[in-house]
Formats: C-alpha cells, sequence, structure tokens
C-alpha cells in the first residue's frame, strides 16, 4: 500500500505500451500520463517550483503565472493548490476546454489570448501578456518554462534515466518538441550515456522550432511559433515534422486498440513509425515519449464535426507523411 499526502509524490514512472502489435516495429510508448497532472509536465512543474522556493522567488502571498497550452497549467494549478499559492495560467483559443475547467476546478485563474501577435504568433503575445502581469504587480512570479533549465533539467534527472533503466540496448529515442524540455533533459542524458543513443525530435509541420515556415497548428502541445531558447540542436540527430492530420489518425489508430491518447502522443507516434519505415529500422529498439492521455481531447480530435470542421472530412484517410 502507498499512502501519500501531496498530489505530486505519485507518478507512475515504468509504464510501456508494446506498440509492434499495431505498427510492426519495435517501438515501445513510455507512458506519462499516469499521475495527478495527467502529464509529463508534472515533473519539469516540479522541478522549477522547488527550484523557486529554495531561491526564495516563491515565498507566502506569492502568484505564480505561466504562459502554457494547457498540460503545465494543469501541472503547476494542481502543485500550486497542495503549497498554498495562487496559479494563473495565461492560453490562448487552442487550449482545450476539459484543461481549462481543470485548472479552474483546483482554485486558479485562466486568461485567455485570442489574438496572434504579428511576429510571435500565440506565444509570444501569452508572453507578452504575462510580462505585463509581472510588471503590475509583484506577486507575480514567472517561472518562464522556455528559458528555466530546470525544465530539461527535470528530464536530465528522471526521464533519461528512467528509459535508460528500462531500455539498456535503446538505440533511438523519439520525443515531441513543444518547449523542448523533455528533449533537451532527454538529449542531454543520453549524450553521457555508456552507448549510442539516437535522439529524433518530433514537431509539428507550422512549427518554427528547426527554422520551418509558421503556419496554423490546432493541436495544442508540441510545436511553437517562437523558437525555444533552450533548444540546442547539436544534441539533436534527426527532426521528423508532421502533419496534424497525420497525428489525428495515429491517436485514431491508438484509441481502435484500447489506448486513448492525446494531440501530442498521436504526433510522436506517427513520427516515430514514419522515421522507423524510412531507415526499415526493424532490428532496431525504439522508445517514443507519449507526453499525456486522452481524455481531455474528447472535444476535439475525438469529436468528429471538430475534426472535419478543422481538416475536412477525409481527415481519418491514410495520407503520406512529411519528414526532414
Amino acid at each position: 500500500m502507498r499512502v501519500i499526502t501531496v498530489p505530486e509524490a505519485f507518478n507512475e514512472e515504468a509504464l510501456y505500451v508494446d506498440l509492434r502489435w499495431s505498427f510492426g516495429y519495435s517501438l515501445f510508448l513510455k507512458c506519462e500520463g499516469f499521475n495527478f497532472a495527467g502529464s509529463i509536465k508534472l515533473k519539469a512543474a516540479t522541478e522549477m517550483v522547488d527550484a523557486a522556493e529554495r531561491d526564495g522567488l516563491l515565498r507566502p502571498g506569492s502568484i505564480i503565472v505561466e504562459s502554457s497550452s494547457g498540460n503545465l497549467g494543469v501541472a503547476l494549478s494542481m502543485i500550486a493548490a497542495s503549497r498554498g499559492y495562487k496559479f494563473l495560467c495565461v492560453t490562448d483559443s487552442r487550449c482545450n476546454l476539459a484543461t481549462r475547467r481543470a485548472i479552474e476546478a483546483l482554485g486558479n485563474e485562466v486568461h485567455i489570448i485570442t489574438e496572434p501577435s504579428p511576429e510571435g504568433g500565440f506565444l509570444g503575445a501569452r508572453i507578452d501578456h504575462v510580462r505585463m502581469l509581472v510588471a503590475s504587480d509583484e506577486r507575480y512570479v514567472w517561472l518562464n518554462q522556455y528559458t528555466n533549465p530546470d525544465n530539461w533539467g527535470a528530464h536530465f534527472h528522471r526521464t533519461g534515466p528512467e528509459i535508460a533503466a528500462a531500455f539498456p540496448a535503446l538505440d533511438v529515442l523519439f520525443v515531441g518538441a513543444g518547449t523542448t524540455g523533455t528533449l533537451m533533459g532527454c538529449a542531454r542524458f543520453f549524450r553521457q550515456w555508456h552507448r549510442p543513443v539516437r535522439i529524433v525530435a518530433i514537431d509539428s509541420v507550422g512549427s518554427v522550432t528547426f527554422g520551418g515556415p509558421a503556419g496554423r497548428r490546432m493541436l495544442p502541445g508540441l510545436g511553437t511559433s517562437v523558437r525555444p531558447a533552450i533548444l540546442d540542436e547539436t544534441y539533436v540527430d534527426d527532426v521528423v515534422l508532421v502533419e496534424e492530420p497525420d497525428s489525428v489518425r495515429a491517436c485514431h489508430r491508438l484509441a481502435r486498440n484500447g489506448f486513448l491518447f492525446g494531440g501530442s502522443t498521436g504526433t510522436v507516434v506517427s513520427g516515430a513509425t514514419s522515421w522507423l519505415s524510412e531507415h526499415d529500422a526493424h532490428h532496431l529498439t525504439a522508445v517514443a515519449v507519449a507526453p499525456d492521455l486522452g481524455e481531455r481531447y474528447l472535444d476535439t480530435i475525438y469529436q468528429t464535426n471538430w475534426l472535419q470542421g478543422i481538416y475536412g472530412e477525409d481527415v481519418l484517410s491514410p495520407q503520406p507523411r512529411q519528414s526532414v
């Protein structure tokens, strides 16, 4: 029996789904959604809050403020509630309704940005709003996941070692790129490991992270309209860009076999299987990181009217993938 007193004390770290049954490759999906925050962002949130408390930035009466597409907002909201802080999440209109409701249910506040900035898109507009809040009241403390080394440090200290312990003969690791915290932490860990592991970043078409042109992105989680400050491409061996309809199709393929995952996981799985197919990699052992589960996406990627309104009636029909 395990007994805890704070929600961040529990996180299932050693659960993998073997995808050989469906995708034909030795691909194992690391499930990061089994905690009270529902996503991998619990790790970064905990590490950043712990560091802010050690450094004296967070004090009684502090209000944590952060820009988030959703999952980090829920994680910070949960931790703030358990430690006696208030939290204000700055998000945009692409954030799932279930995510916003979860943050509010935990006693915190959500500001929704409805217009992108001319140069920085929705992310730039969110960051501008956060800066305005911080300048207006000294109680606001911005952890800034986009530049905070504790973001990638959480995965250097935890996620990377967890994968290494489970798969000592790992050949390839697929990680989605959002803030690139998970990507950079895992990549830095495996750079110093005892054997080479190929690090493949999975990003969304329309994201500027790896130098591509900005474009419309409707799925929250992966991709950015502003290049992440913590990204160091020297740690990345390959990049695969995934069209959003391919992300949706991967989610539905998993769901038809009983596994309900979020849009970011669909993107990672789609990109991983594309890379494995192009490299005829049946002999390799590969792991892909699944950031969350699918319940928060029931009104979007699992809702037919939403899907067809965004991507057209043939969204669930097979389409070619794009990689670079």
